[in-house]
């Protein structure tokens, strides 16, 4: 397995990127693309039965990886969530409410029939946008 990221990838060292060839962000120019997210720890999926707890859990991750890009919670301009049980929804808003209530993304919310583990509940998406710092001179 190379574990060498090319540039502009970033690897959070979960189980799946190298087995599948994935990273969990990819820094196009000022866009920073995060992967599918859940509350995978370790190999272990945690909060079994919690969307709320699993999704924090889920957005840390991402987060972790907009962090390793340069950028912030505040630079996040897009999120998706991916819920599997209707009844979960208002969780998970609390959750993503919490987290980004004074950033105000963009948001998906769209029920699935399942994800890989029958015990993940969530997963999200987040896309952020690092601004392109203009020139010194004037126009």
């Amino acid at each position: 397995m190379n574990t060498r990221m090319p540039e502009g990838r970033i690897s959070s060292g979960g189980p799946w990127e190298d087995r599948y060839g994935y990273a969990r962000a990819v820094v196009a120019g000022p866009h920073v693309l995060v992967s599918g997210c859940t509350a995978t720890v370790g190999g272990e999926v945690q909060h079994v039965g919690d969307a709320y707890q699993q999704t924090l859990t889920a957005f840390s991750i991402a987060l972790d990886a907009v962090e390793k890009a340069g950028i912030t919670r505040a630079d996040v301009v897009r999120t998706r969530l991916y819920v599997v049980n209707a009844g979960d929804f208002d969780a998970v808003g609390k959750a993503h409410g919490e987290i980004f209530g004074d950033v105000r993304p963009v948001c998906t919310s769209v029920q699935v029939a399942g994800l890989v583990d029958e015990r993940m509940l969530v997963e999200v998406e987040v896309e952020g946008y690092r601004p392109v710092e203009r020139g010194t001179h004037e126009d």
